[in-house]
């Protein structure tokens, strides 16, 4: 697919995936994940967990909303090593999601040349 039906498709589904990027991130993860998904501020498991298990969060609004599980290991991957990012204090929290925006912007071109 090409021309405006393909731009239609990516901008639809870049729509729905910043939507389940705003549910993972803000309502589905707790002040206790913000925080210790952090290296050196766990206090309860170790942050490894915490940051995995939310970033498998959003790789699973990406495989639910695109139906292709390697977009969902990508984001799981990319969203990881962005937090990470962010915890370390390499850039702020707009910076920050402003690369979580533009990964959802990646998956939805990908996901609508992928399905033709």
């Amino acid at each position: 697919m090409n021309g405006p039906e393909a731009w239609i498709q990516i901008g639809n589904l870049f729509a729905y995936l910043a939507m389940g990027h705003c549910v993972a991130d803000y309502p589905l993860q707790t002040d206790r994940i913000a925080r210790e998904k952090c290296p050196g501020c766990s206090s309860t498991i170790d942050w490894r967990w915490w940051l995995t298990a939310h970033a498998g969060v959003h790789a699973f609004f990406v495989v639910l909303i695109t139906g292709l599980p390697l977009l969902g290991l990508g984001e799981w991957l990319l969203h990881a090593l962005i937090d990470l990012g962010k915890c370390r204090r390499r850039y702020n929290l707009a910076v920050d999601q402003g690369l979580h925006l533009l990964c959802k912007l990646l998956w939805a071109a990908l996901a609508v040349f992928a399905l033709g």
